[in-house]
């Protein structure tokens, strides 16, 4: 006797050999034990679950010499025929191969005709997505009334090809897809009435590659007893699947946990042994951190799906839960540049090495082995130095003098004496501010909680205590228009400062060095044709939308807050650089500055400039020597910019574009609302006018003019 694989042999004959889909079940057990049959079912699911096993066992049940019932013998002759599929009653229809419509006709002539043996003709139509639409309307007034006689059983992998009036006309049951635990049971059992040996790790492993379908976990559970001679083994299964070891998934996560570089280069090499897809590695390091972010949140929300519940349980307990959110974005991201690198190897040790050397701001974790520096000066980053670099050295130079806290009365209040704004910059104190011993300094380090002490991302120090924010001086007011203001210290230019200092500001300052046009620099950032160039036109200016995507030292950076309205309009200075603005050669982030600045000084080469604070995220030294090149190049001659964290008081060109966007949406919905003929359809028709789809109409200006 020749071999019968496992899918036909362990198909099932009645409703109870069936494993899950137990919506189906109850609904056509029910109808059947009432006797209130319908005349059409639609069975609908992915290939391998249990559509046409179904549509036989209603076949039989509703011909069964016993009687319609739920639960058919399996023993008389009618049972027998249609379980070895040669009963005269039960006809079988490939869609696939009959799609035309003469075939319809075909099988609709013989509808007429009385079942010889059973007691129903039943007509199984398979894959029936596949007939024609001519096909179809032959189909419908015999599938809405067909003779008492008459059941058609219909099953699709596509129920969204049928058509709406066949659906009408059809009792439809969707057949869900089979869970991995479902499978793994369901083969458990199978296997052990075989007396094949097996392990339950080959098990979950052929589960998830069934992908929901149970007729092909049994056909890949044949071709795993081949292979394995006998046996089904997780190493042959892996094998003969060519699927990554779970456990080299676990092993990248604890290397990365433990923050060993030389332990996640050592796995990543383990990996590369078996020649995996890395795309696809990357996507199983992408759904293990997606069910620890799940076991974090609620832990008894994890499924053993993949028949590794406990070691999710014990990396969500092991890994920060802001690591998890920062390693799943990371991965994310690595995949979508995966393909750019120069082979996938590389490009997925570049995506661990990225997880490996960063952590999410405000965390004391950090790697284990710091990065070694990679030889690039800091000093020429811009012309002004990196914050960064200055806050670094001023920690750690042995000469500097930390600032000491003021004596107070006992009936004082205590001020602050910083900004935490230029503290995040790294920004030195203003040497104009009295000094303090290093015992002072010691004396506030020993009194500050160890948990206090951040480590930043990029293993720069970090402040000793966190230092109360000081209020923004509002010192635009009191100067009257066109008088040069008085110059700050060296610390006002850095880009953080949110007050306005009282010394002269062009006295110590140090020149911004300007650069022409065409010279080259190591340290020059991405030019400002990466950005998009906007209008130059002040009304037409907008910068909220294109910041979304624009990164500032490799930090990703948040669009712009919506522009406020100005509390006095322009006038003097201000005006100046509202007509000044459009014809500066900017654009991208440094335009987008310079559209929230106002003009507030300028005293011969030294000018100042006040941004608004809600957009400091945007600001660094290198958009202000961008900005401070643009002055010099429309000017032809060198200046000395400062720019200062104050609100302007008067408007800013972003204000008087979204002002002018603002008063052309206003006159265009005006102009709509009094269109005679949109006021005619409004009271004829009932009409509404929706103010949202309104959109002014740009002037053009005529050749002639």
């Amino acid at each position: 006797m020749s071999y019968q694989v496992l899918a036909r042999k362990w198909r099932p004959r009645s409703f109870r050999e069936m494993v899950g889909q137990t919506h189906v079940l109850k609904a056509l057990i029910n109808a059947l034990d009432n006797q209130r049959l319908h005349h059409a079912y639609l069975f609908t699911g992915t290939r391998g679950v249990g559509k046409t096993t179904i549509a036989r066992i209603i076949a039989k049940c509703v011909n069964c010499e016993t009687g319609i019932t739920s639960t058919p013998c399996g023993e008389c002759s009618v049972c027998r025929e249609i379980d070895e599929g040669r009963f005269v009653d039960l006809i079988e229809i490939d869609a696939a191969s009959r799609t035309k419509v003469e075939d319809t006709r075909e099988l609709l002539d013989n509808v007429q005709y009385a079942p010889s043996r059973g007691r129903f003709k039943v007509y199984l139509i398979d894959e029936v997505h596949m007939l024609s639409s001519h096909s179809f309307n032959a189909l419908l007034k015999t599938l809405e009334e067909p003779p008492p006689y008459v059941k058609f059983i219909l099953a699709t992998t596509d129920p969204q090809k049928l058509p709406a009036t066949i659906l009408s006309r059809c009792l439809q049951f969707s057949l869900k897809n089979m869970t991995p635990e479902r499978v793994v049971e369901h083969l458990s059992h199978v296997l052990g009435v075989e007396n094949v040996p097996f392990e339950d790790d080959a098990l979950w492993l052929l589960g998830r590659a069934a992908d929901g379908s149970m007729r092909d976990a049994m056909s890949l559970t044949d071709q795993a007893i081949a292979f394995g001679e006998g046996k089904v083994l997780a190493a042959d299964v892996r094998a003969m699947l060519g699927t990554l070891d779970h456990g080299q998934v676990y092993g990248v996560l604890q290397a990365l946990l433990e923050g060993d570089a030389r332990g996640l280069l050592e796995a990543v090499r383990h990996l590369a042994e078996q020649g995996p897809d890395w795309n696809g590695v990357l996507a199983e390091m992408l759904n293990v951190l997606h069910r620890v972010a799940v076991a974090q949140a609620l832990p008894e929300a994890v499924d053993n799906g993949q028949g590794d519940r406990d070691r999710v349980l014990a990396v969500a307990q092991a890994l920060p839960a802001e690591d998890v959110q920062f390693y799943y974005q990371m991965g994310l991201i690595g995949r979508r540049d995966l393909p750019l690198a120069p082979d996938l190897r590389s490009g997925f040790e570049m995506v661990l090495l990225r997880m490996l050397a960063f952590r999410p701001a405000g965390t004391s974790e950090g790697p284990s082995q710091p990065l070694k520096p990679v030889g690039i000066s800091q000093a020429t980053v811009d012309s002004a130095n990196s914050v960064a670099v200055a806050a670094d050295s001023s920690a750690s130079s042995p000469t500097a003098v930390p600032k000491p806290e003021p004596t107070l009365a006992p009936d004082a209040v205590p001020q602050p004496t910083a900004d935490p704004v230029g503290a995040a910059y790294g920004r030195e104190e203003s040497p104009s501010e009295p000094q303090a011993t290093p015992a002072a300094d010691d004396a506030a380090l020993a009194s500050t909680p160890a948990e206090e002490v951040i480590d930043l991302p990029w293993n720069d120090p970090a402040p000793a205590a966190p230092i109360a924010p000081e209020p923004i001086l509002d010192t635009v007011a009191e100067q009257p228009a066109l008088t040069p203001m008085p110059a700050p210290t060296p610390a006002s230019a850095v880009p953080d400062a949110p007050e306005t200092e009282t010394a002269a500001f062009a006295q110590d300052a140090e020149p911004v060095e300007y650069a022409p046009a065409g010279m080259d620099r190591d340290d020059e950032p991405p030019l400002d044709e990466d950005y998009y160039a906007p209008e130059m036109d002040g009304a037409a200016y907008s910068y909220l939308d294109e910041l979304a995507s624009e990164t500032v030292h490799d930090t990703p950076v948040e669009p712009e807050p919506e522009v406020l309205p100005a509390s006095q309009p322009a006038t003097g200075l201000a005006l100046e650089w509202l007509e000044l603005f459009p014809k500066l050669p900017i654009s991208g982030m440094t335009g987008s500055i310079a559209a929230n600045c106002t003009l507030i000084a300028v005293d011969g080469d030294a000018w100042l400039l006040h941004l608004d604070p809600a957009h400091s995220a945007l600001f660094n030294a290198t958009q202000q020597r961008r900005l401070n090149d643009a002055l010099n190049q429309y000017h032809n001659r060198t200046l000395t910019l400062t720019i200062e964290l104050v609100r302007p008081e008067q408007e800013t060109p972003a204000q008087a574009a979204a002002r002018k966007r603002a008063n052309r949406q206003k006159d265009a919905e005006a102009s709509i609302q009094g269109d005679p003929f949109i006021q005619q359809m409004l009271q004829q028709f009932g009409a509404t006018i929706r103010n949202d789809t309104i959109e002014p109409v740009e002037a053009v200006a005529s050749p002639t003019q």
